[in-house]
């Protein structure tokens, strides 16, 4: 029986929240139609954010107004707050994200409060969506390590993620924001985890400083996972994570699960092609191995 794997694009929010250059809004609202063309049913669109901390995010209300018509296409939105909440709300989502840390001094840098006083401050926003029909969806970061506490052990992790189940998040994505995890690291995380919040309401989040990205999606796979975020290209870093490299490519995501013999209803060719279009637009080379490689197959044209 051919397993089928849920992706999470967050290339339009998460690859490109820490752009040096603007990018304009165009740009965001093509590259968002370009995935969705591919078969990417869940593409994390903007962030209800500070602009003043995160300006890259400014046209959040622009962003929301001119996505495509598709009712089968997610568009979720990160809203860590009741302003962001309220915002997105009015912008027209209806999901919207949520996002803890597993580490006290990377919450504290992150979003200015320590774990517990973040988990107050979701409340309101879960009481709010669950009056509004809106879902929410719920990210841990530094779940392995912290860039500035170092290591972070399985328990804490796993203990504020039960924290956000249990508030009402449908789905709690783990997220290793640094880059530092391996398939060992990520497995003892999964292991302590799932003893508290269940396999099908967790996703893998994995960075690919070490480049081990890869490694940690066919290493959660085998555990179980059937959810993974993953960012075209491979765009994305973290403004509060000093040397943080990008998400794990969509493209080489896509290409492992369809080698484990996964069903992911994303077209390689189509994402390759947006990978070099994006990576095209922001004037750099195409991150992504598999989109280089696929696109390199390609028979040459002559133009005749």
């Amino acid at each position: 029986m051919t397993e089928t794997v849920r992706l999470v694009e967050v290339g339009p929010r998460d690859g490109l929240q820490n752009e040096p250059d603007p990018v304009p809004t165009a740009v965001k609202l093509e590259l968002i139609r370009r995935l969705a063309d591919a078969g990417l049913r869940c593409i994390e669109a903007t962030a209800f954010v500070s602009p003043k901390w995160v300006p890259q995010m400014a046209d959040q209300a622009e962003v929301m107004a001119g996505l495509p018509a598709r009712p089968d296409v997610a568009f979720p939105v990160l809203a860590p707050n009741m302003k962001g909440y309220e915002a997105a709300v009015a912008a027209g989502a209806k999901e919207v994200a949520i996002f803890g840390a597993a580490s006290e001094s990377f919450s504290q840098r992150n979003i200015n409060c320590s774990i517990a006083e973040s988990m107050t401050r979701f409340a309101p926003v879960m009481a709010a969506a669950a009056r509004d029909g809106v879902r929410v969806r719920g990210y841990v970061s530094c779940v392995v390590a912290c860039p500035y506490e170092g290591a972070v052990a399985p328990a804490q992790a796993a203990a504020v993620a039960a924290e956000l189940h249990a508030m009402g998040c449908y789905e709690v994505s783990l997220g290793d924001t640094i880059g530092a995890g391996t398939p060992a690291s990520v497995l003892a995380l999964l292991e302590a985890t799932a003893a508290r919040v269940p396999v099908a309401a967790l996703a893998g989040h994995y960075h690919d400083t070490y480049g081990m990205a890869v490694a940690n999606v066919a290493a959660s796979y085998g555990f179980g996972l059937r959810v993974f975020d993953s960012s075209v290209a491979g765009l994305g870093g973290c403004p509060y994570a000093k040397g943080a490299t990008g998400n794990v490519a969509t493209e080489d995501l896509v290409y492992l699960l369809h080698g484990l013999g996964a069903a992911t209803g994303v077209d390689e060719d189509a994402l390759a092609d947006t990978g070099a279009w994006i990576s095209t637009q922001l004037g750099r080379a195409n991150g992504s191995r598999a989109g280089r490689a696929r696109l390199a197959k390609r028979p040459a044209t002559t133009g005749a």
